[in-house]
Parts: C-alpha cells; sequence; structure tokens
C-alpha cells in the first residue's frame, strides 16, 4: 500500500472528517454489537440448553476466535480491493449470519455460524483502524481513533442492552439475536452512506511473501510485540468481566432479575467518553503513562467487585470499564503510529491479539468461576491487569514515534 502524500491529511473541523468520525462510529456500534450479542444471554443459552457457563461462554469465544483468525488475511485483502469495500462487505455478511444465528436449532450449530460471524466481522477492526491511520492527519488521529472505538463502546453496551430488553420481554433468545440483527442492518445502511471513499490510499497487490515478510518485520520491532500483548491481555480481562459478571448479579446475595441485570451493560457509555479523552491524555502525559494509569485504576475497581455490597460491584466495573477502554484506545492508536509501513497488518495484528485474548481470556476465566467462584474471577482479573502493567513498563515515550522518525514528546 502507498499513501498519496499529494492529498492533505484530515484534520479535527475539516468537513471529511466528521464524514469520517460518523461513519466508523456506526460501523465500530454494529462491529461490537453483533460480536458479543450473545453475551448477556449466557444464563438463558445455559438453562435452554442444559449446559456450564463455560459451555455457554463459547458463544462468545468462538466469535472472537474465528475474527482472530481472520483478521490479518482481511487486512491483506485491504491492501488490494480497498478500505472501504472490504468493511462494507464485512458488515453485510455479518448482519446475514446474525439474523441465521437466531434460528439456529442447536447450540452447536448456533456455535458454528456464531464462528462464521466473527470471520465475516474480522474485515472491520484492523482495516477501519488502518483508514484512520492513512486518511487523518497524525496529530489528530488519537482523537479521531478514540471517536471509532466510543463507537465500539456505545454498540458494546447499547447492543447488549438491546438483546437483554428483548430476551427478557419476549422470553426468547431468538428474538433478542434477530432484533439486534435487524438493528445492526440499519447502522450498515448509515455507514454506506456516510463514509467517504479513501483519498490518500492506492491500492497494491500484496503477494503471500510480501504478507508473512510484514508479519515478521512488525514482529521484530519489539514495542509492537509488548503492545500486541497489552491488547490480549486487556481484553482478556475485559470480557471475562463482562462474561462472569452476570451470574454473579443473578446469585445471591443479589438474586437480580434478568432485565435489571441486563441493564449493567450500560456500563458500557463510560467507554465513550473515556477513549475519546484517553486519547488527549496520552498526548500531555505520554502513551505508556497512561497506560499504566489505566491498568491500575481497572485493577481497583476488579477488587471492588468482591464487595457484597451492589454499589460497589456496579462502581468495580465502571472503574474497570474505565480502564479497558483508556488503555485500548491509547495502545491501538500507539501501533497505527509506531508502524512506519504495513499498517492494515499492523493494525490486524494487534486486533489478532486483542480478539486472541477475548477467546483465551473469557474461556480460561469460565474454568476459574466454574471451579473456584466469583473471588477467584477477580484473583485472575488482577493478575492479567499487573501482567499488562509489566508488559508496558519498559516502553518510553520514544516508542511512541514510528522507528527511524524522530519522537515528539
Amino acid at each position: 500500500m502507498s499513501v498519496d502524500l499529494g492529498t492533505d491529511a484530515l484534520r479535527r473541523g475539516d468537513p471529511g472528517f466528521r464524514r469520517v468520525s460518523v461513519g466508523l462510529f456506526f460501523a465500530g456500534f454494529t462491529t461490537f454489537a453483533l460480536l458479543y450479542a450473545t453475551q448477556p444471554l449466557l444464563p438463558r443459552l445455559v438453562d435452554v440448553f442444559g449446559v456450564s457457563p463455560g459451555t455457554a461462554s463459547l458463544s462468545v469465544s468462538v466469535t472472537t476466535g474465528g475474527l482472530a483468525l481472520a483478521i490479518i488475511p482481511a487486512s491483506a485483502l485491504s491492501e488490494r480491493w480497498g478500505r472501504r469495500p472490504v468493511m462494507l462487505w464485512s458488515l453485510a455478511g455479518a448482519v446475514v449470519l446474525g439474523l441465521a444465528a437466531s434460528v439456529a436449532p442447536s447450540l452447536w450449530l448456533l456455535l458454528v455460524l456464531r464462528g462464521l460471524e466473527g470471520v465475516a466481522l474480522a474485515g472491520l477492526p484492523a482495516v477501519g483502524m488502518a483508514y484512520l491511520a492513512d486518511e487523518i492527519d497524525r496529530g489528530h488521529l488519537g482523537g479521531a481513533m478514540g471517536l471509532y472505538v466510543a463507537g465500539n463502546s456505545v454498540g458494546g453496551f447499547g447492543g447488549r442492552v438491546v438483546v437483554s430488553a428483548l430476551n427478557d420481554l419476549t422470553g426468547s433468545w431468538r428474538l433478542a439475536l434477530g432484533g439486534i440483527a435487524a438493528v445492526s442492518g440499519v447502522c450498515l445502511l448509515v455507514f454506506w452512506l456516510v463514509l467517504p471513499p479513501s483519498r490518500r490510499f492506492t491500492p497494491t497487490p500484496v503477494a503471500p511473501a510480501e504478507l508473512v515478510g510484514e508479519v515478521r518485520s512488525h514482529l521484530a520491532d519489539p514495542v509492537l510485540r509488548r503492545l500486541f500483548a497489552v491488547g490480549l491481555l486487556l481484553m482478556g480481562t475485559f470480557v471475562c468481566a463482562y462474561n462472569y459478571v452476570a451470574f454473579r448479579l443473578l446469585g445471591p446475595p443479589f438474586s437480580l432479575p434478568d432485565l435489571v441485570v441486563g441493564f449493567v451493560f450500560v456500563l458500557y457509555a463510560v467507554g465513550t467518553v473515556t477513549s475519546t479523552v484517553a486519547g488527549r491524555i496520552s498526548g500531555r502525559l505520554g502513551a505508556r503513562t497512561t497506560v499504566l494509569a489505566a491498568c491500575a485504576v481497572a485493577a481497583v475497581g476488579a477488587l471492588a467487585m468482591l464487595a457484597p455490597v451492589l454499589a460497589l460491584v456496579i462502581g468495580g466495573l465502571a472503574l474497570l470499564t474505565v480502564g479497558f477502554f483508556a488503555g485500548h484506545a491509547v495502545a491501538s492508536a500507539w501501533v497505527g503510529r509506531r508502524a512506519e509501513h504495513g499498517r492494515a497488518v499492523a493494525s490486524g495484528m494487534y486486533l489478532f491479539s486483542y480478539y486472541v485474548g477475548s477467546s483465551v481470556g473469557g474461556t480460561l476465566g469460565g474454568v476459574v468461576f466454574g471451579v473456584a467462584g466469583w473471588s477467584a474471577t477477580v484473583g485472575f482479573l488482577v493478575v492479567l491487569l499487573a501482567a499488562t502493567a509489566v508488559v508496558v513498563r519498559p516502553l518510553s515515550s520514544r516508542s511512541s514515534a514510528a522507528r527511524g522518525e524522530p519522537a515528539r514528546a
């Protein structure tokens, strides 16, 4: 891929900047609304299919796993076919598969369709990040990336709340899944109408050998390796917490009704603000300091969820959500700045790690929860956050610049 340096990059205040922001906001909404659509349904799937919480959580893990496996090939396709077409067809395929999953006659067919849905969604996350890195001025990239991640957070909580409400009101997990797929179809239409074609992107055929070479080049960069690990650990923490907090709230001492538990996902709304603010904070304090602070905030939140007090559990989950979205927004923008070539592949590698973390963290968390209960699950969350801090601590402000480029304060 080559960037047309003769075309000015978009800056905050430009009309094109606003169109890009709105388009990718709706794309992020659709992605996360579909990706985690079954998360609020896990207790219902346990009852309907007579399986363990860990087995039910596979309806989330196979989707994020499918996305992880397909994300680098999808990124490579975008280098040849263009960012916008790959994102558009990916979302369209995911909406169709989401509708099909709602009528799956068995758990195992549901898992197959959810896995394929993850593969379809793979064309959006890394390509969206690369699109922003191509089109947005580097000095404004953090804010633009934050708006994109904000769309992810709105989709995360909006999708889950819609699914929870439909499940509670209709008593049917099938209608709940079908309903969120229909909403996502409307968002897809907005994305298609609003997002402008790439202005600074020139398609370039990517040979398999070149793709392997780009992957090796990015893996040779110790900073990128650490950032990939940050994505894995943060996402593992986040998905584990949200997978099993519903079981905690449905059981004693809280015994909350399903609809009330579903509204816990409104806490995702804090990510909308956090992700946009984090990009600006990192510009002042540095990316490393911001990620370390995010880990500390999330760890405090995790420990608060040990208390048998509903307000502390909810408040702790809110703090964990703030820490996750801040860390992810900064780390993802950091990857875009650091990669001096093959940005789509670099973004794909970051998100491969990110969604592997979702699958592995969610599944291992289910094992811990099933064997040792909620307290051990919180301990697992704290260990993951501590590991994230250990990984990012050796980095410096100089590593925020691309290799061979002067570092900026």
